[in-house]
């Protein structure tokens, strides 16, 4: 048995460890804000839901945007550590000042600022993990970042919990300490030690971009179409209050998503590499299709908890397998390219979705959101297995 488990994790390295503490800190931080953000904006800020879909839509749209420029520039630079640790310094010193805010819009400035450097920071840290490893551990390499990754978007709603039930403190502090996990991220980061690349690298944009093969593009369509329907969790957690669960109880349910994101995402990874990342993916896809059904068609509280749950297995499994996927698909020069244009496509059709999705909360109704998401998961899961050649 202990040679099965040696084997189990065999093929990663020390830096592969560090990053993912990076991860599980960078998430303590972000996920301490990310179940209460919709709250503060509605209930203290009386920001609409069609505010917090474009909150939210330009946030995720701008991380995603950003790490196609921040892969681009260290590839370029050849040097990602660089790179990713002014990415993860601003994304720590921009969480108090969405406390600080007094207005949604203040709360825009500064989740802009903070998803900004967030994806300053994760093309180059994604490259990072995929040089510190060899291609057959891949999926492995990313799936520990995910558990760091997801470890940390657990832990996070949980002292968020202990500090508004147990401390009874003002919601605003809850952004203010989160500036501590965020600094020790960046610490983490230090300790990495970025091997040098011997590969020469185009310097031209366009180049670069004529440099993917056909088959990194036609993901990236597939990706499209999928995220063309993948809203904001927001309007998870908001969906979650519509059912008149408190604020307690709303918490603990996306702390437990989260873990159930951890857990799932080193296994994925390794099923990956074993199996092909094409019907891991598959099966994320249609778990996400699953997922939102539920939510359009359900308002029982125990439902929606475990449909939530189910919803972390989409989570660790796409995030873990999809980046690892389009790794696969790139040359080594050009890996933070490749995961930053992949991230970037992501956002874009993020921010349609989340925006759409606001406008349909607001003037048709709740289920309305859900079932938009479910009609793209179900095109791209066609287009996934039929239109993809791995």
């Amino acid at each position: 048995m202990f040679k099965a488990i040696k084997k189990y994790f065999t093929g990663l390295s020390k830096n592969t460890v560090f990053l993912a503490f990076g991860s599980l800190f960078s998430d303590i931080a972000t996920e301490m804000l990310y179940p209460v953000l919709p709250i503060f904006l509605t209930q203290m800020l009386n920001a609409s839901g069609s505010v917090i879909g474009l909150i939210e839509g330009i946030a995720e749209a701008t991380q995603n945007i950003v790490q196609g420029f921040s892969g681009w520039l260290s590839d370029k630079l050849k040097k990602h550590k660089s790179v990713a640790l002014a990415g993860y310094f601003f994304a720590a010193v921009a969480k108090p000042m969405m406390g600080l805010s007094s207005s949604w819009r203040g709360v825009l400035g500064a989740r802009f600022l903070d998803r900004a450097s967030t994806g300053m920071r994760s093309a180059p840290r994604d490259a990072l993990i995929a040089s510190s490893v060899s291609e057959k551990n891949r999926g492995k390499a990313f799936g520990l970042e995910g558990i760091g990754d997801n470890l940390g978007a657990f832990i996070g709603p949980l002292l968020v919990l202990l500090l508004l039930a147990a401390l009874q403190i003002n919601m605003r502090y809850i952004f203010y300490l989160a500036v501590i996990p965020g600094l020790l991220a960046f610490l983490m980061i230090l300790f990495v030690n970025e091997k040098a690349m011997h590969v020469p690298t185009e310097y031209k944009l366009d180049a670069k971009l004529t440099k993917f093969p056909k088959a990194y593009w036609k993901y990236l369509f597939i990706t499209a179409l999928f995220s063309l329907g993948n809203s904001s969790n927001a309007f998870l957690i908001l969906e979650v209050q519509n059912i008149d669960a408190s604020i307690y109880t709303t918490i603990l349910i996306y702390a437990g998503f989260n873990l159930v994101s951890a857990l799932i995402s080193y296994p994925a990874g390794y099923l990956s590499d074993l199996f092909g990342r094409k019907y891991i993916l598959l099966a994320a896809f249609i778990i996400f299709l699953i997922t939102y059904l539920g939510f359009a068609f359900s308002s029982n509280i125990f439902i929606i908890a475990i449909l939530f749950i189910l919803y972390g297995l989409y989570q660790g499994a796409f995030r873990t397998t999809g980046k690892a996927l389009a790794m696969d698909f790139v040359p080594a020069n050009l890996r933070a390219s490749g995961i930053g244009w992949y991230a970037a496509t992501i956002g874009l059709l993020n921010l349609t979705a989340s925006i759409t999705a606001g406008l349909l909360w607001d003037h048709i109704s709740h289920q309305a959101v859900f079932i938009y998401g479910a009609v793209f998961a179900t095109i791209a899961s066609i287009a996934l297995l039929f239109f993809l050649d791995v």
